[in-house]
C-alpha cells in the first residue's frame, strides 16, 4: 500500500499516517483501523425473538465503544398487557436489585394526557409501557460510558406504538447509580408474560477521548 511515508508505519485506530488512496481508506476501515468518530458501527442484531420473557446481550464491545445505541423493533406481548424494561450486566452479572434511578414522560394522543414516571429505587430501566397483544411498540435507546468503571453507566430512550388506536410515545433516561464496567444489558417483561420481538440491533459510536 502506498502509505507517505512508506517504511515502518503501523496503521490502528488513533494512529494514522500518511496520505491514503480511497481504497486503503476502505481497507483499513473494514480493518477497524481507520480513525472516524461519531459514526454507526454495527455490533450484532438479534431476529424473530419470539415468546420470552427476557432476552440478554452480552457482547457489547464495551471496551470499543463509549456509547451503545440500540433499536427495538416490534416490541409486542404475547397473551397479557406488559411493560418492557431493561437491566445491566456488570462484569456477567446481571443486577436485579431496586437500585436504578429512572424517569420518563408518557404522552397519549387520543386524549391529550400526560404522566410522569419516576423512581430512585426501580429494578429495571423502563423502556416501554403497559402494552396489549399484538400492538407493536418501537424503541431505541442509548448507553453511555457502559465499559468506564470510573463512571455511571446512564440510558435515555424514546418509544412509540400504538395501544387501543391511541398514538402513544415516551421518552426518559435513567441509569445504574454505582461505578462498574457494564458488559451487557437484558430486555424483560415487566411480568410473567411473554414477548415478542422481531428484531433488536445494537451499534457502537466511537467518541472523543
Amino acid at each position: 500500500m502506498p502509505y507517505i511515508p512508506k517504511e515502518n508505519v503501523t496503521q490502528s485506530f488513533k494512529s494514522n499516517k500518511g496520505i491514503f488512496s480511497p481504497n486503503e481508506v476502505i481497507k483499513l476501515d473494514n480493518e477497524h483501523k481507520y480513525t472516524k468518530y461519531g459514526q454507526l458501527e454495527l455490533i450484532t442484531t438479534s431476529e424473530n425473538i419470539s415468546d420470552v420473557n427476557s432476552v440478554d446481550f452480552t457482547n457489547i464491545k464495551e471496551d470499543e465503544y463509549d456509547v451503545h445505541f440500540i433499536t427495538v423493533s416490534n416490541f409486542q406481548a404475547v397473551s397479557s398487557s406488559i411493560s418492557g424494561g431493561v437491566r445491566l450486566f456488570e462484569q456477567g452479572v446481571i443486577e436485579s436489585g431496586s437500585v436504578y434511578d429512572h424517569a420518563a414522560l408518557k404522552m397519549d394522543n387520543s386524549t391529550g394526557s400526560t404522566s410522569n414516571l419516576q423512581s430512585t429505587a426501580s429494578s429495571g430501566l423502563g423502556i416501554s409501557f403497559d402494552f396489549d397483544p399484538q400492538t407493536s411498540r418501537n424503541v431505541y435507546f442509548y448507553l453511555y460510558s457502559a465499559g468506564d468503571p470510573t463512571k455511571f453507566t446512564v440510558m435515555t430512550h424514546h418509544h412509540t406504538g400504538i395501544n387501543n388506536s391511541a398514538i402513544v410515545y415516551k421518552f426518559g433516561g435513567g441509569g445504574l447509580p454505582q461505578r462498574s464496567i457494564v458488559d451487557g444489558f437484558r430486555i424483560y417483561s415487566g411480568s410473567s408474560d411473554n414477548m415478542n420481538i422481531d428484531s433488536v440491533s445494537i451499534y457502537g459510536i466511537r467518541t472523543y477521548k
